[in-house]
Order: C-alpha cells, then sequence, then structure tokens
C-alpha cells in the first residue's frame, strides 16, 4: 500500500530548498493546521447531514430534502445561519472563563485529531506514547464543560455540567482500560505499530473474546463520553433546556455543538485502530489473491470508512435506546462495566502470555 509520508517528505524537500528550515517548518505548520481546520468543519457538516437522515430512516421520515439535492447543503445553510447569529453577552458571569470554555471543548478535539492515523504515513504526531498521549488530550474537553456551566452564573447549567463531568469522568476510566487492555496484545503504545500489528489479521479477530469484550464496552464508554443519547443527560431537554450551554449563543454554541459531532468521530476513529487495524485493509491469511485486493483501496478510504461505519452504530443507539436516569447511568459504569473491563485486562494478559491469540 502506498505510504503516504512520501508526499510530506517531499513537500518537506521543495520547502527547504526555497527558504531556510526554520521558515519552512513554519509554513508545514501553518498548512497543517488549514487542512485540520479544514477538515474539522467538512467533517461536521457531514456528521450533521448524516445523522439527521439516519434518524429519518429510523423513524419512516425522508430527513433534510429541499437545500440542495436530496438536502445535502442543509448543513452549509445551517452553518451560515449560526455564524450570523448574535453572540449575546450575559451579567454577573466570569465573562473570561465564559469565553474561554467553547475554545477547550474545540481544543482537546483537535489535539485528538493530530494523532489519529488517517492513512499510511497519514499522521501528524507520531511518537511512542501516541495513545496515551490521545487518551491525556480527550480529558481536557471536560474542563471546558464544567467552565461553561460555572462561569454562566445559572443553576441549570451548572447542574448539566456537573452531570457531564460526573459521567465524562467515569467512563473515561472504561475507556482507558479497554485501550490499555488493547495494548496489550499489540505490545506498543505507538499507534503507527498497532496498525502495523494487525497487518494479517484485525484485533477484533484474533483478540478472542477479551477483544470483543474490549470493543463492546468501548463503544458504551464512547457513546456515554461525547454525551450522546442513550446518555445524554447533560442536555437532557426535559430537564435542563440545554444544558451546560444554555446562555451561549451564535458561534460560541456552535463550537460545542461541532465538538460533539467531532468527538464522534475521534471515539470512532479510536475504536477503528483499536479494533479494525485502522487504514490497514482486510486480510484474510491464506488468502493472498483478495488480500491483494484489498490492498488497492487506498488507506485513507479504510479508516474514513471503519470510522463512519462505527459511528452509525453510535447514532443507532441514539434512537433505539430511551434516555437513563443519572443513577442508572453511574451504575451501569461503577457496577458493571468496571469490574467486567478489570476481569477482561487480566483475562487479555492471560491469552497473550500463553500466545493463544491468532
Amino acid at each position: 500500500m502506498y505510504d503516504l509520508s512520501k508526499g510530506a517528505d517531499w513537500l518537506n524537500q521543495f520547502l527547504t530548498t526555497y527558504m531556510s528550515p526554520w521558515l519552512a517548518v513554519v509554513v508545514e505548520c501553518v498548512i497543517i493546521g488549514v487542512v485540520l481546520l479544514l477538515a474539522y468543519a467538512l467533517l461536521a457538516l457531514f456528521y450533521i447531514y448524516f445523522e439527521r437522515k439516519v434518524c429519518a430512516a429510523f423513524q419512516c421520515r425522508l430527513g433534510p430534502n429541499r437545500v440542495g439535492p436530496f438536502g445535502i447543503f442543509q448543513s452549509v445553510a445551517d452553518m451560515f445561519k449560526i455564524l450570523i447569529k448574535e453572540l449575546i453577552s450575559l451579567n454577573h458571569i466570569d465573562k473570561f472563563l465564559f469565553a474561554l470554555a467553547p475554545y477547550l471543548v474545540i481544543i482537546a478535539s483537535m489535539l485528538a485529531f493530530a494523532v489519529l492515523p488517517w492513512g499510511n504515513g497519514l499522521q501528524i504526531i507520531d511518537f511512542n506514547v501516541g495513545i496515551f498521549f490521545l487518551l491525556a488530550v480527550s480529558s481536557i474537553g471536560v474542563l471546558g464543560i464544567l467552565l461553561a456551566g460555572w462561569s454562566s452564573n445559572n443553576k441549570f447549567t451548572l447542574i448539566g455540567a456537573l452531570r457531564s463531568g460526573a459521567q465524562m469522568v467515569s467512563y473515561e476510566l472504561s475507556m482507558g482500560l479497554c485501550v490499555v487492555t488493547m495494548v496489550v496484545i499489540a505490545g506498543s503504545m505507538n499507534v503507527t505499530d498497532i496498525v502495523r500489528s494487525q497487518e494479517h489479521l484485525w484485533f477484533i479477530f484474533s483478540g478472542h473474546i477479551p477483544a470483543i469484550i474490549a470493543f463492546v464496552i468501548f463503544m458504551i464508554a464512547g457513546t456515554a463520553e461525547t454525551n450522546r443519547g442513550p446518555f445524554d443527560l447533560p442536555e437532557a431537554e426535559s430537564e435542563l433546556t440545554a444544558g451546560y450551554h444554555t446562555e451561549y449563543s451564535g458561534i460560541h454554541f456552535g463550537f460545542f455543538y461541532l465538538a460533539e459531532y467531532l468527538n464522534l468521530f475521534i471515539v470512532s476513529g479510536v475504536a477503528a485502530l483499536l479494533f479494525f487495524g485502522g487504514w490497514m485493509p482486510l486480510h484474510i491469511p491464506g488468502f493472498d489473491a483478495f488480500n491483494h485486493i484489498m490492498d488497492y483501496i487506498p488507506s485513507v478510504v479504510w479508516f474514513i470508512g471503519k470510522a463512519v461505519a462505527l459511528s452509525f452504530i453510535i447514532i443507532w443507539f441514539k434512537w433505539t435506546f430511551p434516555r437513563l436516569r443519572i443513577d442508572q447511568l453511574l451504575t451501569l459504569e461503577w457496577k458493571y462495566l468496571l469490574p467486567i473491563n478489570l476481569f477482561n485486562l487480566v483475562l487479555m494478559v492471560l491469552v497473550v502470555t500463553f500466545g493463544l491469540y491468532l
């Protein structure tokens, strides 16, 4: 499969030919930043349209169908609408923290984007603790949510923020243990090494029962981590209006809205990385002709396709299960998922120790 890092090497050589090394690095960073922001915006527009269509299909409706062919420009129209909405200034709030909160949520998503392996060689940051870095930066988002609720000087937003904080901190434990379980079988925390170790068979197949258990728990915890139904208590309209971002308007509200959809992609991308080989094609041992054909599909298509497919499952959750109460939500994590996760981690260690994986 073609290594996309060759393109980055060519760009670096081209820039260093015509400018000093430090200026070339600055230009490269600017290009990467612009590409990331563009990918961020395009993915957000796609996911808004995608969820509306999936939701409509579940409810036997059409979904967006008027603005553009099949309603594909409805998300673009919504984007322009939210961009021109007024930013309302509130009295008796902490204005600095109130303005900072949505940017913290966006920064957390952007940093996580930088570690995802979009394709073979198409990765911005690649170092030996990449998966640990991904978990660490994804935790920054909860700070933005807590600050948004506290700085708004509104009891309902504060309740929504505290609920969200308790929920995200709790389910991060399960997500972290699922990641550690798969790191055990990969033998590395380097994202590229994790992908390449699935060259012959994805972990969801080679890891046996512990990998399947870890995948199921990761999807449940990832749904709760992104505050999506049936774990969307922080935004429960019947209880808290809009939750922790009730007092936000215009583009500041849009930042929270965008971050939720992009976190959906990040969770799905990490699941694709850990269980379905990331950008690695589907290879079946012994079927060399089939494997050779799969190698022709670009690595970027493999990764994005897997992430979107897993996102569909998370969206499916939202329109299938009723919303949980806060006590049910925390009971599920602390009494069930966490003990199962700890047992599953020990089970994976035994599988790897005795060489039982494929």
